[in-house]
Formats: structure tokens, sequence, C-alpha cells
């Protein structure tokens, strides 16, 4: 039932879709001959699903509650199907029996046919001879095909060489036609399985046999116009008759060489590799006579062809395009345009360009000559690096000054250089070269005595001063950018960046570390124990010696460091980070080079190679911060020594107790000479501060005078104020002792120094400099109440009344550092205030 009203509601009536179901099942049962055989047996199969189909019908009249007569009608339409269904299948077997006889008596009739014509006594024989014959016919064919594509190779190469006789400009036309016949021949080629090498080879010889006749009697023509102008001499004019002569003879080279010219471009169109330019056949004739002057002067025994000056002949030839840049631009730029225009070959400043032409035809001239000096120089490195750095400058002054592009376009000329170190493979051995020179160069720097010494003439005023060897090794490195920043390739300019500069870095920064780490050991009691520190060492190394010493690892850690992160911002640097970066994101096997992966750069240079972070990263970064953790690790060592020294130098002042001595006058601390006890501390301090204002910039300078005196402050407060009773004239010679501090730090440091690093001293012993009574006045204007005068009695009642009563009268006195605690503290330090 769900059959049948599945058919009512589909596009087609039940007869034509029953008509498609049973040719499906018949095709789908009779595929071969054999099966016509079990035919029977088909049928027999249908009548039975017949059957079943018939219960299947009537069994759900008992279980579903349809009206009768809908169940007979879905019945009858069923038998109905069927016997259409019996009626088709009987017409399709009928109908593909006829099929079958038919196909039958055509095999037959063939068979009958194949033996009369091989004679043969079985079919599987007269196959085997027919195949046979169609093979050699197949064969025939491919040989006529040859016959004939050597025959109209004949025919052209031979219609060029008699037209050729007559007029060269008539040969053209049928060598044209033979170049794309050999252009066809040769492309075809891998579609046949390379078939034919034997026909390529010869069709590719005739092409070429029949160009070079043309090419010699054209550049012979054309020779002969060059000889009437009297090339190449300086100031050529052209007019006239010779000016058509000569702009013929460029033509027809022109023309003869255009396919060779678009076929090299389609190549590079196609291909990720591209080819050079080729030399424009015209200037490859005028070249013959200034190759000949080349080779005289720089081939030859003459004085100007020496190893040792390769900017010879490099010179020489930028002088020729200074020459001659003015004679192609006015004879040979018209002749270029209007021969190229309108074709892709325009598009290659190469051919469409007077200059760029001439230096392309230049360039041979050079390159013959570069590769045959490399042999020569190899166990020279002098040499080598020597012609590298003249060669980067030819290369720099070619692109720079001439414009010239090699033909890439936006991606430029890579230069001989690249030639000579990637096509030529010499840059492993000039990288060598390099770094020994480099190496050697910093090991003399270190080496020398006086680059030991701090440097104060070679930086700026104000700012740290560094040794001078620091000084030579950053002008060593600088020298070895320049040796690499005209270079093209990136793997390259990363090599030396990575093995000579970041080397030499490294290398500098162990020796100032080990500095470091010797000045530690001596200083240790151990190491005194077991080495054997004299005095005299030990004195050296706790005086200005040893401050000497770390600063000299200070600034030259300074001084570098700040040329690295100078060098980060530099254009050449800039670009190459993000060459860098880009390539690192982008690289899928995680390697820039065979020996050179993401990780090892990235450790070498910063820790964000690769990452998505363009806000942070330089080429510097790691090396710089190391430079940067050994700066402060010096600096601090500078404070200790500073502190340590002074600290020890204070314990004679420690040692005495003048201060509660009692006196009915009012002394005043200007009047007063400083303790006794403080001299050689006064002077050990000024000597620190003297030397560290040469040495040091404002910034560190400032910064480790504040330590200082913080910890000056400190032991003075500890030490002193705390431990012993004051009275008024041993609180006015504390104070005098205070200001001499002061001054020091003034005078070495910057006015106001002193104060400033000891407000809390300062405000303390002004607390208790003040009078007994409000009526006495206070001592040197120390403390002047701004709303009325009080007396220290009114002030310890105030202080220690609560902590708001203190805070005010603090606040009051224009006290802002001392707190309340420490205000009273102080006060009880008063001998008058503790009786």
């Amino acid at each position: 039932m769900t059959t049948v009203a599945l058919r009512r509601n589909s596009s087609q009536t039940p007869n034509e879709e029953l008509d498609i179901r049973v040719e499906d099942y018949l095709n789908d049962k009779l595929q071969t001959y054999a099966d016509l055989e079990n035919l029977d047996s088909l049928l027999q199969r249908v009548k039975e699903q017949q059957v079943l189909l018939r219960n299947q019908v009537l069994r759900p009249i008992t279980s579903f509650a349809y009206p009768v007569e809908l169940t007979e009608a879905q019945l009858r339409d069923a038998e109905t199907t069927l016997h259409d269904a019996n009626q088709d299948s009987k017409a399709h077997s009928t109908n593909l029996q006829e099929m079958v006889d038919h196909f039958n008596r055509q095999q037959a009739a063939i068979d009958r046919r194949l033996l009369i014509v091989t004679q043969s006594e079985t079919s599987d024989d007269a196959v085997q001879k027919f195949d046979a014959s169609m093979e050699n016919l197949r064969k025939l064919d491919v040989a006529k095909g040859y016959v004939s594509l050597l025959a109209k190779v004949e025919q052209l190469s031979g219609e060029a060489r008699r037209n050729f006789q007559v007029s060269p400009q008539a040969a053209l036309q049928p060598y044209l036609q033979l170049q794309a016949l050999a252009v066809v021949v040769k492309r075809a080629q891998p579609a046949a399985e390379d078939a034919a090498p034997h026909l390529v080879d010869h069709v590719d010889k005739t092409m070429q046999l029949v160009w070079k006749q043309m090419k010699d009697a054209f550049a012979l023509e054309f020779e002969e116009t060059l000889a009437k102008i009297k090339w190449p001499s300086k100031d050529i004019q052209l007019d006239g008759e010779i000016l058509e002569q000569w702009t013929s003879g460029v033509e027809r080279l022109l023309e003869l060489q255009e396919p060779e010219l678009k076929d090299r471009e389609k190549d590079n169109d196609t291909s990720d590799a591209k080819q050079d330019a080729l030399v424009l056949l015209p200037l490859e004739v005028m070249m013959k006579p200034l190759e000949m002057r080349f080779k005289y002067h720089f081939d030859g025994d003459r004085a100007t062809n020496r190893l040792d000056k390769p900017e010879f002949f490099l010179s020489h030839v930028i002088g020729l395009i200074n020459v001659y840049d003015e004679f192609f631009a006015i004879y040979l730029q018209p002749v270029l345009g209007r021969h190229f225009r309108g074709s892709n070959l325009a598009l290659n400043t190469c051919y469409i360009n007077s200059n760029s032409a001439f230096i392309t035809a230049l360039l041979p001239i050079l390159r013959n000559k570069v590769f045959s000096l490399l042999p020569q120089i190899a166990k020279q490195p002098q040499l080598l690096s020597h012609l590298m750095h003249e060669l980067m400058n030819f290369d720099a002054s070619i692109r720079d000054e001439w414009g010239y592009d090699g033909g890439f376009g936006i991606d430029g000329w890579k230069g001989l250089t690249w030639e000579v170190l990637v096509k030529k493979d010499w840059f492993s051995k000039w990288l060598k070269v390099e770094k020994d020179f480099a190496l050697s160069r910093y090991e003399n720097i270190i080496g020398s005595v006086e680059s030991r010494e701090i440097d104060h003439d070679s930086v700026d005023p104000g700012t740290t001063k560094p040794t001078k060897a620091a000084i030579r090794v950053n002008d060593l490195l600088e020298t070895i950018t320049d040796r690499y920043r005209p270079l093209t390739s990136f793997s390259q300019k990363l090599k030396f960046l990575i093995d000579i500069q970041i080397a030499i870095f490294d290398k500098f920064h162990d020796r100032l570390a080990s500095s470091l780490e010797a000045y530690l050991t001596l200083n240790s009691s151990v190491a005194r124990a077991v080495q054997g520190v004299s005095k005299e060492e030990q004195a050296q190394l706790e005086g200005l010696g040893g401050l000497d010493r770390l600063c000299r690892v200070y600034g030259s850690a300074e001084y570098l460091e700040k040329k690295m992160r100078d060098w980060s911002d530099d254009v050449f640097f800039l670009e190459l980070w993000d060459e860098l970066q880009f390539r690192a994101r982008s690289r899928s096997r995680n390697r820039f080079a065979r020996d050179l992966s993401v990780q090892d750069v990235a450790e070498r240079i910063s820790n964000v190679v690769g990452s998505h972070d363009d806000e942070t990263g330089a080429l510097f970064d790691e090396t710089a911060s190391a430079y940067r953790r050994l700066r402060i690790r010096s600096g601090s060592l500078i404070q200790d020594l500073l502190v340590h020294n002074i600290d020890r130098s204070l314990r004679p002042y420690q040692r005495i107790n003048p201060w509660s001595s009692l006196t009915s006058d009012i002394i005043s601390p200007s009047s007063l000479n400083i303790t006794a006890e403080l001299d050689s501390c006064m002077q050990l301090l000024s000597s620190y501060l003297a030397f560290l204002s040469k040495v040091l910039a404002e910034a560190p300078l400032r910064r480790m005078s504040r330590h200082l005196i913080q910890a000056i402050q400190t032991f003075l407060w500890d030490r002193i104020l705390m431990l012993h009773k004051f009275s008024a004239s041993g609180i006015a010679q504390f104070t005098r002792d205070i200001y001499a501090f002061w001054e020091v730090f003034d005078r070495c440091v910057a006015p106001g120094q002193g104060e400033i690093g000891m407000r809390k001293l300062r405000e303390a012993v002004g607390l208790m400099s003040m009078p007994v009574k409000a009526q006495e006045g206070t001592i040197d204007g120390e403390m002047q109440e701004s709303k009325e005068s009080i007396g220290i009695w009114e002030v310890e009642k105030r202080v220690f009344r609560d902590n708001e009563s203190a805070r005010q009268v603090l606040e009051d006195l224009g006290l802002e550092v001392l707190t309340e605690a420490e205000a009273r503290s102080v006060l009880e330090r008063r001998t008058e205030l503790s009786t």
C-alpha cells in the first residue's frame, strides 16, 4: 500500500516508473550472454515474488480498518502493474536476444575477413598479425612526420641562407620561423616522454648554425659602422646617413635576438629561479673594443694589474659608465623604446633602458676578471677581504647611483658579491677570514696595557666613562657592521651577526664578568688566606684601586649596552629584525638555513624571535640584557665598597664621646672645627666622590651618592645619636660634623645633595639644637617656628603628651621626615631634658 501511494505522488505515471524499474532490474540481472541461459529461473523467481506481494497486500485487510473497496482497488492496480512488468520483461528479453544475435553475426563476419586478410588459420593469430601491421603503419606515420619536419627544417634553413646572400634582412623571416619551430619541438618533448632527442638536437643545431651565421654577418656589418664613427672614442656625434646606418645595424641585431629574449622572459615568468638578463647583441658587439682595452690594462703585466688593488679595474668600469652613459641615452635609448614598445620585454629595464643595458653588457667582463682573481688570492686572507669589500662598494654604487636592478624589478640586483659568495660558494671562506681578523683584532685590543685604562676623552662630558678597550671593541664591531651591511642575503647577514659580532660581545662580557669574579675572590677572607694577598694589594683593592677596577667594568658594560640599544634602532638592524621575525613566523621547518635553527637564533639574539609580539624585541636583546645585568651587579659592588670603607673609616669617630660636656656659652656650629677623628673619613670620602664625579654620569653618580649618604646617616643615627647624650655644645659639634659631610657631597656631586640625603638627621639635630627656653633664640636660625618661638621644654611636653599633639608640634616646626616615635627618641638624647 505504501509503494502504491508513493508512486501516485511522484511526477511520473505508474506505468512509466514501472518501466524504468523493470529495465533497471533486467539490466542488472542480464549483463552477459551466460545470463540468458538463466532466464527461465529468473522468471520463476519473479512469479514467486508476485505471490509474496499478493499475500503482503491481502494480509493488512484483517489488521487495519480500511474499507474493503479501497483494498481491492489497490490489489487490482498491483496485478495490473505486475502484468505490465511481465510484458515489458518479455519484450526486453526478445530485444536483447536480437541484439546478441546481431553482434554474433558481425563478430563472425569480422573474424572471416581478418582470417582472409592475414591468411591465418585462427582468429588469435589473425589479431596478432593485424596488430603488427598497424604498428608498422604507426611507425611509418611517425617516420613520415620526422621526414616532413626535417624537410621543413632544411627548407627554412636553406631559404634563410639563400636570402642571406641577397639581403641579410630578408633572411630574418625564415630564420624566425625556424626558431619558432625549434621551440615547439623542444617543448613537445616532455609530453612525448623524450621520444625524439636526436630530432630536437638536429633542429636546435641547425637553428644555432643559421643564427650564428646571421649574427656574424650582422655583427660584421655593424662593426664597420662602428669603425666609421670611431667607436669607442669620446664625444661621438651621429647624424645623417651614419646615424641611419648605426640605427639599422642595432635594429637588425635586436630583431635577430628578440625570440631569444622572449623565450628567456617566458622561462623567468614560469620559474621560481630567475635567470640573468641577456646582453643585447648590439651592445655585445660594441663591448669588444672595450673588453680589449680592459684586458690590456688588467690582464697583462702592466702596473695597473695588481692583486691588492681590485679597485683599479672596478673604478675603470665605473668610469666607462660615466663616459658613455650620455651617448647611449641619446642614440640607443630611442631605438630600444621603439623596438620593445608594446612588448613584455619593455618591463625589463635591462632591455628598455639604455644605461641598464650598457651595465649588463659590461658585467661579463668584470665577472670573468673577478672569478679569475679568486684562485690567486684564496690563500691570502687580507686580499680576499679587500676584494669582497671593494666588490660590495661597487655593487652599492651600481644599485644606488645608477639605479640598476638587473632586470629583477622589485627584487633588485643581487650583485657580483652575491655571485662570488653564493654561486661560487666563497661565503664560508670569506666569513672565516673576517672572523679570524675580528678575533685577532679583539685579542690585540684586550692584550694592550692601555686598553684597561678609563678613557676620559673619547666620550661626551657628563657621560659614564668606559675603558679604552670597550671603545675599541665597539669601533671594531662597527667596522664589522660596515663589512656586511651591503650584503643582500639575509642568511649571510645573520651569520655575520651571530658568528662575529655577538660572539665578540660575548667574549668581552665574559672578560668583564671574570674581572668582577677576580675582585670578589681577592676581597674574600678565604682567598686572602689561601693566595696570600699582600697588605699593599689589599690596601689598593680597598682604596681607589678597587673602586677604579669596578668602575672600569661598570663604565664598559653601560657603554656597550647603550651602543647595542642604539644599534637596535638603526635602520639596517631594524630591517634585519623585521626579516628575521617574518621568516621565523612563516618558517615551517623551524630553520633559517642548514645550520641555523630558530631556537638557536632565539637563544643568541632574543627570546621573542618567532613570537607575534611586535612591540618588544630587538636583535641584541639577549646580549644587551647580559651587559645590563653586569652593569647592575658592578654598580651594586661599587655601592658596597663605598659603604664598607666609609663605615670602617667612621669607627674611630664612633669610639669618642665628647657630646655631653656642658658649657654656658651658646656655640654656633659654623664656628667650630670638625672632630679630628673624622679627618681620615673626610679625605677618603672626598677622594671617592671626586673620582666618581669624573667617571660616572650624573644619574648613576647621584644614585650611588644617595645610597652612600643614607648609609652615613644610618651610621650616625644608630651609632652616635641614639647611643649618646648631647648637651648644647655637643649637639653643636655634632651638627658641625654633619655639615662637613654635606660640604663634601655638595662639592663633588651637586649643591644641596648632602642636606637632601640626610633630611632625617638634619631635622633631628635641628630639633635637638632648640634653646631650652623660647627667649634664648635659636642657633644660626636652625629652627624657627612659623607662628611663635617655643623652647625645647615646651616641645618636649607636646611631643610626649600624645601622638596628635606630637604631630601638630612637628608640623608647626616644619619637620616632615621625623615620626612621633623618632622625635621622642631624639629629645631623650638631650642632656638638659634627661636630668
